[in-house]
């Protein structure tokens, strides 16, 4: 397991806190309190982890296949049904959409290899993830893959913890299957949109992993 890069600010600026706490609580209450010293060390020393947690990269074997359409992030589906896409298709599209929470993994992976063709960061509220607005009301950065077999929008979706959404692709960009290509901090969503007649392989509330799980095929 590494920790992404994302996560150094955060977690520098977490240490730092914990260790001002616990100086404070052991230098003034410690030999009055004795019991609320060690109280406030093990609270905020699970709040430090938890934040290291959130941040985690774990290892993985991924799945790389050129007929499959990979899920981006790790969470539980919560949506699958069809949709009339109005940012970039304008037609029907069959809508797949995966939650995180904040002790899933948060790094997002490319579903399917291919050329970026549209990279597009929206201002938007902040609902919750898995509002049925959130998909195009909330804070997002909408990106189309183009593959061999057809396009793919994925939507890296803001929720009301997650004011965070980090993504490293462009334009004219050639991305590999799996390959990282962006981050959303605490708690999320990921839409995919896929083309009318894609087979599914995963059900509603399905936990999924991001990088490892087939969502569906060409």
């Amino acid at each position: 397991m590494t920790i992404h890069r994302e996560g150094y600010t955060s977690i520098a600026i977490a240490a730092l806190i914990f260790g001002i706490i616990n100086l404070t609580a052991y230098a003034f209450i410690s030999e009055s309190l004795a019991w609320l010293t060690i109280s406030i060390f093990v609270l905020t020393l699970a709040l430090f982890l938890f934040i290291v947690s959130f941040f985690r990269i774990p290892n993985r074997t991924l799945t790389v296949n050129d007929n499959q359409i990979v899920c981006p992030a790790d969470g539980k589906v919560v949506v699958i049904e069809e949709v009339v896409d109005e940012e970039y298709f304008k037609d029907k599209r069959i809508q797949l959409s995966v939650f995180m929470s904040p002790a899933n993994v948060h790094v997002n992976r490319n579903p399917v290899s291919g050329e970026v063709v549209y990279n597009q960061y929206h201002k938007g509220k902040y609902l919750v993830a898995w509002h049925p607005k959130s998909s195009t009301e909330n804070e997002r950065w909408s990106v189309v893959l183009k593959h061999t077999k057809g396009e793919i929008l994925v939507k890296q979706i803001a929720g009301a913890l997650a004011k965070r959404i980090c993504n490293y692709t462009k334009v004219g960009q050639q991305v590999k299957q799996t390959d990282e290509y962006g981050f959303i901090k605490f708690g999320s969503r990921v839409d995919l949109l896929l083309p009318v007649g894609t087979k599914i392989h995963v059900q509603l509330n399905e936990v999924v992993k991001g990088g490892v799980t087939v969502l569906a095929s060409w």
